[in-house]
């Protein structure tokens, strides 16, 4: 005769299969930076690589999988945010530029992940208005913060957190993992960082390094955009004309300081910022700056020497404020060990675009040139992927969304436009995976003042449309030009790449059902742009 359990044991049984399902599935752990490119990522062998900027960052790229060829569909914060919020570009999401509103209301990747059973949290830049939806715990700076006692919003109100803003990140994330987190219940954690976002304030641990060290230069460095369209020419975003000594670079910058910036939409946070210091830290910052202030002064550079130095001062702030997130990556991964977590957890590292550190001579994003398209993406997945292997596929931020919900066995939404990466991160790509990506930045007039472009980019060549002005294009061999110097498309030699190109543009276009206007309006070029 057969033997039947009792009824508590069976249900027993049952739950404890229900528990294992439920750890099983993989926790997440998203750390994302701001402005991070990869050519400052040791890891990705970019001109920086000789500094050792990211050694923590290249340990987690040793340990999984990194990708090579990572974009992002609109290179600025905000819009970048929220396609990875919903898994759809900016004309279908609605947030197009920084001075959008996000509408909390629609469906989001963690509202998704909450209802399959995880617990989800976020730390850091928001930088989408409005209060996070989907998440059961947060804290979030007010727009782009500061650096220094950051004001946080909270579900119960806004208050100021004494100290330095990675940092104070880095701690409310690793609170929330050892006393907030269900234990036994999977969970998704974005711990989304300040830093390195201009005015690049380095933490006071950090004000002397690379002190003794000379910063590589970019090889594009002097670049003149002889052969791009007049766009490349007619922006604000230049180390030599438009990166300011006292707000962007500190020189002689007191909390008193009153001198007028030097660009019309000059960014003055750190200036704000030092206002809110206590006298402990401005004396320790003024006792770093001061005799570099002073030996600058003594130097009377001008021309190429000027633009030299300021290069040096920005790159190595910035490289400061990216050592800060190292070492976060690195505290977050050693508090998921003590946890016993780390078998578990996938942690990712990415930064919403990527930067030019003088590259073409220039400082931010927005372009579709490949230092602010490129993004990092590195994925430890522990068991699954391959440690030290390298992707090669296109992908975008467009498909994290679908990721994280593959990764939580959960269905993925027809309406989202990404493709879910967990393929590539398990050794795979699948046969009808993307061949080009889609690009379209909005933002104009505004900051630094790009204007409105699209394009699409394979593995070899690039194709860009700026259409607000005239009919511009530019088109690259990435293969034989990485630095995009030599516009190929009036080239007769080139014109059925330039055909192929524009049909697949068009394609695309048509594919993610991007309806937003393009023709060209040459009322504008008086009102905005100086004539080329």
């Amino acid at each position: 005769m057969k033997k039947t359990l009792p009824l508590l044991a069976l249900l027993g049984a049952m739950l404890s299969g229900f528990l294992s399902a439920q750890e099983a599935r993989p926790n997440i752990l998203f750390v994302f930076s701001d402005d991070h490119a990869p050519h400052a990522i040791g890891a990705y062998d970019g001109w920086l690589k000789k500094v050792n900027p990211t050694p923590v960052i290249d340990k987690l790229a040793s340990d999984g999988m990194l990708f090579v060829n990572s974009f992002c569909t609109n290179s600025i914060c905000g819009p970048s945010r929220a396609v990875i919020q919903t898994g759809k570009h900016s004309h279908k999401n609605g947030f197009m530029n920084n001075g959008n509103t996000f509408d909390w209301n629609q469906q989001t990747f963690p509202k998704l992940l909450q209802k399959a059973g995880y617990q989800t949290a976020i730390y850091g830049k928001s930088h989408l208005k409005g209060k996070p939806q989907g998440y059961d715990d947060w804290a979030v700076l007010p727009g782009q913060g500061l650096y220094y006692n950051p004001d946080m919003i909270f579900p119960e109100g806004r208050k100021r957190i004494d100290g330095y803003c990675t940092d104070v990140v880095t701690d409310l994330a690793v609170g929330w993992l050892r006393n907030k987190r269900v234990a036994g219940k999977p969970f998704m954690l974005m711990v989304q960082h300040k830093a390195p976002h201009r005015n690049w304030m380095p933490a006071l641990r950090h004000l002397d390094l690379y002190d003794d060290v000379e910063i590589p230069e970019p090889p594009t460095l002097f670049d003149e955009w002889k052969d791009n369209a007049p766009a490349a020419r007619l922006q604000e975003l230049e180390i030599d004309r438009h990166m300011d000594l006292n707000y962007d670079l500190f020189l002689d910058l007191t909390p008193e300081f009153n001198q007028p910036p030097s660009q019309l939409r000059q960014d003055r946070s750190a200036w704000h910022n030092m206002k809110r210091m206590s006298e402990e830290q401005l004396k320790k910052w003024r006792a770093a700056y001061g005799p570099r202030d002073k030996a600058f002064h003594e130097a009377k550079l001008s021309g190429k020497d000027l633009v030299r130095w300021k290069f040096q001062r920005y790159a190595k702030n910035y490289l400061r404020c990216v050592k800060g997130v190292d070492e976060s990556v690195g505290k977050l991964q050693e508090t998921l060990r003590q946890l016993k977590l780390e078998r578990n957890t996938i942690v990712i590292y990415c930064s919403d675009q990527g930067f030019y550190i003088g590259d073409h001579g220039w400082y931010d994003k927005r372009w579709m040139y490949d230092e602010s398209l490129k993004m990092p993406f590195i994925v430890k997945w522990p068991g699954v992927t391959k440690p030290g292997s390298r992707n090669t596929d296109l992908i975008q931020n467009l498909d994290y969304a679908q990721t994280f919900l593959e990764l939580a066995g959960t269905k993925l939404p027809e309406d989202m436009q990404g493709k879910s990466l967990v393929p590539l991160l398990k050794g795979n790509t699948p046969k009808d995976w993307r061949k080009e990506i889609y690009y379209h930045y909005y933002e104009y007039p505004s900051v630094h003042m790009v204007p409105r472009h699209n394009g699409i980019r394979s593995k070899r060549h690039k194709l860009m449309h700026f259409y607000q002005f005239k009919d511009e294009w530019e088109l690259y061999d990435l293969k034989n030009d990485p630095d995009e110097l030599n516009n190929l498309y009036d080239d007769p030699k080139h014109a059925q790449l330039r055909k192929r190109m524009k049909a697949r543009l068009e394609k695309l276009r048509k594919h993610y059902e991007d309806e937003s206007d393009t023709s060209v309006k040459p009322d504008l070029i008086k009102k905005y742009r100086p004539q080329s």
